[in-house]
């Protein structure tokens, strides 16, 4: 793994409490996912804190892995299970995804023109994780709404 990359998913594993209370604000105040206003701020942030801390082992692998097809299984459970529906809960991967990438820009990792090609790398590798995300879970809520689990 290049340097930038190293330095943006050490980023997201050291400030993961700090960046999933931004992210928790944001999901909360969003008008496309208004069931997070609902639910205690806490378990809000520890989705986000697991996303984060999970980050840089998915986005290591070569290929996306079962872990990190397990990961997104159960982010998918665990949103199910607290009533939020799939379109909010695919929106606010998108925040997660969003809130790296503003903690990046902000933290200055990806500053000067050398650094362009990386950072280019850096967020394809990114969109193409989430990519994956969203489509299991996706597979996940459909499979969890046919068995009738949960709220939603």
């Amino acid at each position: 793994m290049k340097t930038y990359a190293i330095k943006y998913v050490e980023l997201a594993e050291q400030h993961a409490e700090k960046m999933a209370k931004r992210w928790t604000m944001d999901v909360q105040n969003n008008t496309k996912t208004k069931t997070y206003k609902e639910i205690e701020d806490q378990r809000i942030i520890n989705l986000g804190v697991k996303f984060y801390q999970n980050f840089s082992k998915m986005f290591a692998d070569e290929k996306v892995s079962d872990n990190a097809f397990k990961y997104f299984r159960t982010y998918a459970e665990e949103s199910y299970a607290m009533g939020i529906p799939m379109d909010e809960a695919v929106y606010a991967l998108i925040l997660l995804r969003r809130h790296i990438w503003l903690y990046a820009e902000f933290q200055t990792i990806f500053s000067s023109g050398i650094d362009q090609r990386q950072a280019l790398d850096t967020l394809s590798r990114t969109i193409l994780l989430f990519d994956y995300a969203v489509y299991e879970v996706t597979k996940s809520y459909q499979e969890l709404m046919k068995k009738g689990k949960g709220k939603k």
